[in-house]
C-alpha cells in the first residue's frame, strides 16, 4: 500500500536509460476502473509531463520506474480527465456529505485505489463511482 502523499515528489525514473523524467506531482484516478491512470509530473519535458500508469514498473519509497522515455507517454488517449481527489469533498450517491478527502492509499503493483481517507472515517475503494471537479461521489455506506 502507498499513500497519494507518500508518492508525490518521487523522482520518476526510466529503466532503459536510466534518466530522471521529473518527479510526481500528482496521480490522475479513473472512478472507472478505480485505479491510477496516470502520473502527472512537475519538472519534465513538455512531451513527458504525463506517464501512463501501464508504462510503470514499479513504485518504491524512492522512486518511481517506467520502461522508457519513448513509452512513458503512450497509451490510451482516452484516459480521464485529472481531478484532484486529495482535498475533494465527498458525496454519497444521494447526495449526503462525508468531509473531505485526506488521502488516497493505492496498491502500488496494479494502481487500484484501496481506501480513500476522510475526516469522517475511511471509504473502501470499491465504493468510488466518480470523481470530478465538483466532488468525489461514492456508494453509500450499507447498513
Amino acid at each position: 500500500m502507498m499513500l497519494f502523499t507518500q508518492a508525490r515528489g518521487l523522482p520518476v525514473i526510466t529503466a532503459e536509460e536510466a534518466v530522471t523524467l521529473g518527479t510526481v506531482k500528482d496521480l490522475t484516478i479513473d472512478p472507472h476502473t478505480r485505479g491510477i491512470a496516470r502520473l502527472r509530473l512537475s519538472g519534465a519535458a513538455k512531451d513527458a509531463a504525463v506517464v501512463d500508469w501501464q508504462s510503470v514498473e514499479a513504485v518504491g519509497q524512492d522512486a518511481v520506474i517506467v520502461r522508457s522515455g519513448s513509452a512513458a507517454g503512450l497509451g490510451a488517449k482516452d484516459a480521464p480527465e485529472h481531478h484532484e481527489a486529495v482535498g475533494s469533498r465527498v458525496l454519497t450517491e444521494y447526495g449526503a456529505e462525508h468531509g473531505t478527502v485526506k488521502d488516497v492509499a493505492f496498491d502500488p503493483v496494479s494502481g487500484r485505489v484501496l481506501t480513500l481517507y476522510t475526516a469522517l472515517g475511511d471509504i473502501p475503494g470499491e465504493r468510488l463511482i466518480g470523481l470530478g471537479s465538483y466532488a468525489v461521489v461514492v456508494h453509500a455506506e450499507r447498513p
